[in-house]
């Protein structure tokens, strides 16, 4: 879920993607508290200092490189297919990245960036990734920290192709890329899509990250 720093107290706040593209091109700027307090529901207080990261609980991006997320982190599942994307703005420039691991090992990754795209599009472009770099026939867990993309896989894709390709709130955005990881996925059933926290510490969602954000850095 893409991250903010509000520009009143300086604290991370998250917004859900969904939230980010009813607006196309919105950045939000306050967090909950801030907001509710300009809007005069609690008065203006001063804001407590901005907390540490600590390698077990982070909200937001930190945009490293991955040998120094290989550094940091060491929590987190040590085996499967950890995919991300990023836009910043969103819609704007993005990114995505996946890797398979096996055992704390890197065994495959890739990575890449649009010139201009969204969040989710980035998202679902790693999980594609991710799919190829799996041998067919081996069972793996692919990790996403985009709860739209869990549930867009695991409950709501088979609904919409019953109804050919069709909801009931509207278009479905990005469908061919929808489509095309959906129809691996059901001739893949040793894969399976499972939800992994953001900017939690866990060391190989860092890295997908990691990867996702390439395209800002120099270097990897």
């Amino acid at each position: 879920m893409p991250a903010f720093s509000c520009q009143v107290c300086g604290q991370s706040f998250e917004v859900p993607s969904a939230a980010l593209d009813r607006y196309p091109g919105w950045i939000p700027r306050l967090c909950r508290p801030c907001k509710a307090k300009r809007d005069g529901r609690e008065p203006v207080r001063s804001a407590p200092p901005k907390p540490a990261p600590t390698a077990r609980s982070r909200t937001y991006e930190e945009d490293l490189p991955v040998d120094e997320v290989l550094r940091r982190y060491t929590d987190g599942p040590k085996t499967g297919v950890f995919t991300d994307g990023a836009a910043q703005p969103n819609p704007g420039p993005g990114g995505w990245g996946a890797v398979y691991v096996s055992e704390d090992r890197i065994v495959a990754e890739r990575y890449g960036d649009e010139p201009h795209t969204t969040n989710n599009r980035m998202e679902l472009v790693a999980l594609l990734a991710g799919v190829s770099l799996v041998p067919v026939g081996t069972a793996a867990t692919l990790y996403t920290d985009s709860r739209l993309c869990v549930n867009t896989f695991n409950e709501w894709a088979a609904l919409w192709e019953q109804r050919g390709w069709k909801r009931k709130g509207g278009a479905i955005k990005n469908l061919e890329l929808v489509q095309e990881i959906y129809a691996a996925l059901k001739i893949r059933p040793e894969l399976t899509v499972a939800w992994i926290a953001a900017h939690n510490g866990n060391r190989w969602n860092e890295y997908a990250d990691a990867l996702a954000t390439a395209y800002r850095r120099s270097v990897k």
